[in-house]
C-alpha cells in the first residue's frame, strides 16, 4: 500500500534526509492522495502496462504506478533524490529507476532495456513536469518514434488550457494546433497550489494526451504546416497574410501570401486564431503546390 501521499510523510521523509529544493529542477512534490488516484485514473493504467515517470522526486506517484501497473520505469534529473527513492520505493520490484536527464538520455534505448530487450506493447507516461521543461517535453515525447499509448502530465493550469484550446478562444494559439495533431487532449483535473510542497505560485492540471494513431489531417509537407503555424500565431492581432509575409521562417512576399490564403478559400482579412487545424493544412498544401 502507498505510504507516500500524505504531508506529514512526505515531511517525515524530506526532513530524515535534509532535502533542500532544487529550484533549477522545478521540484514541487504532490503531496495530496486524491490527486494522485485522480492521476491513475485518467491514465488508465492496468497491470498491462509499462509506465515510463518522468521526475519522481522522493517516489510519491511513482508507488501509486507502481501498485497499478506492471512495470514503472522512472527517469530522475536530482542524483541527490536517489537515496531516496532507494527507500520510498524499497518495497515494489517492478521499478526501475534512472538517473538521467529525460530531454537528453535516449528514451527508447533506456525503455528496451529496462523491459527486458524489447519495447512492450502498452506504453503510457505519467509526469509531474517541472514547468519550464513543459511544452519542448511534450513535443519530444509527442514526435518521437516511440509507440506511447498516452501522456498523463501534471502542467500549469493555463498551459493545460493552452493545449485544449479551439479556434478563436484566448488561449488558442500554436501550442494548441500541435498538440492537437498528435493527440487528443483532455483536462482531468485541475490541481490547486496547496497540494504541493513547497507551493508553487500558480494552480496547476492534469491533462491527458491519447497519442492519435495518424495526424487527423494529411499534408503535403508536415514541417511547412508547423512553419505556418508558427507565423499565423507570432503576431496575433496581425491578418493572416501580415503574420506570413513577416515570418523569417517563410519566404513569401505579401502578394504571395495573399494569393495563398484566397486560393485555400480564406477571406485575405483572417487572422490565423480563426483557422482549425483542418483549414492550416488546406492553406499548407496550397503553399506546397506554389
Amino acid at each position: 500500500m502507498a505510504e507516500l501521499g500524505r504531508p506529514e510523510k512526505t515531511i517525515e521523509i524530506l526532513q530524515k534526509y535534509h532535502v533542500v529544493f532544487q529550484k533549477k529542477f522545478g521540484q514541487n512534490f504532490l503531496i495530496d492522495e486524491h490527486v494522485l488516484g485522480k492521476i491513475i485514473q485518467a491514465a488508465e493504467i492496468t497491470k498491462d502496462d509499462v509506465v515510463l515517470e518522468i521526475g519522481p522526486g522522493i517516489g510519491t506517484m511513482t508507488q501509486y504506478l507502481a501498485e497499478a501497473a506492471g512495470q514503472v520505469v522512472a527517469i530522475e534529473i536530482d542524483r541527490n533524490l536517489l537515496q531516496i527513492l532507494d527507500e520510498t520505493l524499497s518495497g515494489y520490484d517492478n521499478v526501475t529507476v534512472i538517473s538521467g536527464d529525460a530531454m537528453k538520455i535516449d528514451l527508447r534505448k533506456t525503455l528496451t532495456d529496462a523491459c527486458g530487450g524489447e519495447l512492450p506493447a502498452s506504453l503510457k507516461v505519467c509526469a509531474n513536469l517541472p514547468y519550464y521543461i513543459t511544452t519542448p517535453l511534450i513535443m519530444m515525447l509527442l514526435e518521437g518514434d516511440i509507440p506511447f499509448q498516452n501522456l498523463t502530465l501534471m502542467v500549469q493550469k493555463e498551459v493545460a488550457e493552452r493545449m485544449q484550446a479551439g479556434p478563436g478562444t484566448k488561449d488558442y494559439g500554436a501550442l494548441s494546433l500541435a498538440v492537437q495533431y498528435y493527440a487528443d487532449p483532455y483536462i482531468a483535473a485541475y490541481v490547486p497550489q496547496n497540494c504541493f510542497m513547497p507551493r508553487p505560485n500558480v494552480d496547476s492540471a492534469v491533462i491527458r494526451l491519447t497519442k492519435r494513431p495518424e495526424p487527423p489531417v494529411s499534408v503535403q509537407d508536415e514541417a511547412l504546416l508547423f512553419k505556418l503555424i508558427r507565423a499565423s500565431f507570432s503576431q496575433r492581432r496581425k491578418t493572416l497574410v501580415n503574420g506570413l509575409t513577416n515570418s523569417r521562417e517563410l519566404n513569401l512576399s505579401k502578394e504571395q501570401a495573399a494569393a495563398a490564403v484566397v486560393a485555400a478559400g480564406f477571406d485575405p482579412q483572417i487572422r490565423g486564431e480563426k483557422l482549425t487545424l483542418e483549414e492550416f493544412a488546406t492553406l499548407a498544401n496550397v503553399v506546397a503546390g506554389m
